[in-house]
């Protein structure tokens, strides 16, 4: 089968990841992958596992752009002479240019939602979800069931997988903690884009109380966005500077998750949460808010801990927890690893999708 992802970028960040995991895991089963896309950081990355590159300027965020005109006429020409058996899009833009492809070149469309839209008009009108719709969770789903009013026979849910491999190996873990000059100092740490919906300011909000009670503990944030100045004076107004690192993140996550001891995603909503599924195959202890595909991962005392969104104090009480308590910790690691290795691995993720691909 040859097939065409459409991403507005290759940077770091979860579609990213999530396309690097699908498109390899295809490529080893023999499919012919191309990816259109504005470019980014991970070029190489794709290039060397085979992923055929096909530039467009679709690093845009707006439905009605000249970058997505360009792209469809490029990209047509693309589809004939790569002889494209399926397309399939990434995020909203790339929905509206999947469309497109799809209707001229009478080839089917496939959209993956990774998230939570806002239910405005435009998508109502023009939805162009393509011929199936694959929800990251059972959360995504009833979003676009109860927002959207999206057949249900038209969802399939594919979650995220994890390529194991990468994961489990804390060999790494005293040359990062050295780069950072940790020493032994306890590390708490989130890895998600600075946005306000990623709960960093309840994280911060909770770490000013843990650090009262275990004075040596670093909050390290590992990330991008447009947050950074906020959060940078919300942990100098806390009196917690010294004690929060911030990180750009890196193409990689497993050395940071080897430097941590406690992996927390406070989000105020989130589709599933893949770096909180590359923590758990990591075998961290981690902590979570009840909220989204966040609770299709973590089964509170189980295998990692819960706790209400926005709610500083509970965070925080589910912090310090952990840190006095190494056994709990490994305990609840090593949980969480085998959770991910039973449910969400690189081959499942691949093979659902590829007999999706096969029905359409």
């Amino acid at each position: 089968m040859n097939i065409l992802f459409l991403a507005n970028h290759i940077n770091v960040g979860g579609i990213s990841s999530y396309l690097f995991t699908l498109a390899s895991g295809l490529r080893e089963k023999g499919h012919n992958v191309y990816l259109a896309s504005g470019g980014g950081e991970l070029l190489d990355k794709f290039a060397s596992s085979g992923i055929k590159q096909i530039k467009v300027p679709l690093r845009t965020k707006k439905e009605v752009s000249p970058g997505i005109i360009i792209s469809f006429l490029k990209l047509r020409k693309e589809v004939k002479k790569h002889k494209i058996d399926l397309i399939h899009s990434n995020s909203r833009t790339t929905q509206v240019l999947g469309n497109l492809l799809s209707r001229y070149c009478a080839k089917p469309h496939i959209f993956t939602c990774h998230g939570f839209f806002k239910p405005k008009l435009s998508r109502r009108l023009f939805p162009c979800w393509g011929k199936l719709v694959i929800a990251i969770s059972q959360e995504v789903k009833e979003h676009l069931i109860s927002d959207f009013k999206l057949n249900e026979n038209k969802i399939t849910i594919i979650n995220n997988g994890i390529d194991l491999h990468n994961f489990g190996n804390f060999a790494g873990r005293q040359s990062f903690r050295e780069s950072l000059g940790l020493g032994d100092a306890p590390l708490v740490g989130i890895i998600a884009r600075l946005s306000d919906v990623k709960g960093h300011t309840y994280l911060f909000q909770a770490m000013q109380a843990v650090i009262k009670n275990f004075p040596s503990t670093k909050l390290l944030v590992a990330g991008e966005g447009k947050m950074k100045e906020v959060l940078v004076r919300e942990a100098e107004d806390l009196a917690i500077k010294d004690n929060v690192l911030f990180l750009p993140q890196a193409a990689g996550t497993e050395n940071v998750l080897a430097g941590l001891d406690i992996f927390v995603m406070p989000s105020l909503q989130e589709g599933l949460g893949l770096a909180l599924m590359e923590a758990m195959a990591q075998g961290l202890a981690v902590v979570g808010s009840a909220v989204g595909g966040i609770k299709t991962l973590i089964k509170d005392g189980q295998n990692g801990l819960l706790v209400p969104p926005a709610d500083a104090v509970s965070l925080a009480e589910a912090i310090s927890r952990l840190l006095g308590d190494k056994p709990m910790r490994e305990k609840l690691g090593a949980s969480a690893r085998k959770f991910i290795i039973d449910n969400f691995s690189k081959e499942k993720m691949v093979s659902q999708t590829e007999r999706a691909y096969k029905n359409v």
